[in-house]
């Protein structure tokens, strides 16, 4: 089997993970649980196993982050502002609407990036960039009316609490940037998850939970906790490393179907035509900008090239399976991504 092939499996399945994780917590909150408790149980318990996985596969730098303060700061915005809002939002999204129709929500995420960046770099968006955002204003509103101007075909709460979660998946993307390219993802992943479930524990009645841990209850937690956090992050990680960032988060675009697919499948919730366009113009708006920052990573990666005298390269060429150059001195080595 192939890399690439290897990649999109390993990135598929994680997506699909990932999707089973929010009906998970819908089943777990229509049996006892709070959102506030799942995020906490889901948070400490994922953050110690990924914790320990981090330990494992690296133990110089699992010694050393802890003497970076300026690290363990940015660490503890994360965990706060980051991981816990984006998974209580979520959850909470989860339980007022359905696990389908929040995780399609959360999916706006990737269109307020880029609202942001245009106005943070004060550039005007693309035909396909405005194309995205018009799918996704007009995907949300079907969703959230079902086409009809004065009703809302969820709750206000419910509506807000996804578009909320919209929002602070962006802050989960865009806060820990510096840290995990310095840290590496595991490990800073594992730490936030962590100290965002200890600072929780006094507040979210986890400790006086009644637990009943009936088989159903169980299989919704292995769904939730070690399915659809530690299995998903750690098998989404393999696909990147194999497919790379842009490809990968294509991919993984799969995660509201799955997660529409198993609300209707374990829970029997209903979706209804304009449902299924919402959703279907939302993703696509996605998948416009996956597109087109796929478009750019592969002429980055085919203009990759390292000068062994840093002389500059006049010509390049495609030769069945290698990549030649043609150069005024010296040869220059392609490096593959």
């Amino acid at each position: 089997m192939s890399k690439t092939v290897r990649g999109t499996f390993y990135t598929l399945v994680a997506g699909t993970a990932w999707g089973l994780s929010g009906t998970s917590g819908q089943y777990l909150m229509a049996h006892g649980f709070s959102a506030l408790s799942l995020t906490n149980v889901r948070l400490l318990i994922a953050g110690l196993v990924l914790m320990g996985l981090a330990y494992l596969t690296d133990q110089k730098s699992f010694g050393q982050i802890w003497k970076d303060k300026q690290s363990l700061v940015m660490i503890f915005i994360f965990a706060l502002f980051g991981l816990f809002l984006n998974q209580y939002a979520y959850l909470e999204a989860i339980h007022e609407t359905n696990a389908g129709t929040a995780t399609v929500l959360q999916y706006l995420c990737p269109v307020g990036i880029l609202v942001y960046t245009c106005i943070k770099d004060k550039v005007s968006p693309t035909v396909s960039e405005i194309a995205s955002m018009i799918l996704a204003i007009g995907g949300t509103f079907l969703i959230a009316t079902h086409g009809q101007l004065n009703q809302l075909s969820m709750t206000p709460k419910g509506l807000l609490l996804g578009l909320f979660s919209a929002f602070t998946y962006s802050l989960y993307i865009l806060l820990p940037i510096d840290v995990i390219k310095k840290w590496g993802s595991i490990l800073v992943i594992g730490i936030s998850m962590t100290v965002a479930g200890l600072l929780l524990l006094p507040f979210s009645g986890l400790s006086q939970h009644q637990w009943k841990f009936t088989p159903d209850i169980v299989m919704a937690l292995f769904g939730i906790i070690l399915v659809g956090t530690i299995f998903a992050y750690t098998v989404f990680l393999k696909g990147t490393t194999l497919v790379g960032p842009v490809k990968s988060s294509l991919l993984a675009s799969i995660e509201p179907i799955s997660a529409v697919f198993f609300a209707f499948l374990i829970m029997q919730e209903q979706f209804y035509a304009l449902d299924f366009l919402g959703m279907a113009m939302i993703l696509v708006a996605v998948m416009l900008i996956s597109l087109k920052d796929l478009l750019i990573q592969r002429k980055k990666d085919f203009y990759k090239f390292i000068s062994k005298d840093r002389d500059i390269c006049l010509g390049l060429s495609y030769a069945s399976s290698y990549l030649g150059a043609i150069c005024q001195k010296r040869s220059i080595i392609y490096v593959k991504p």
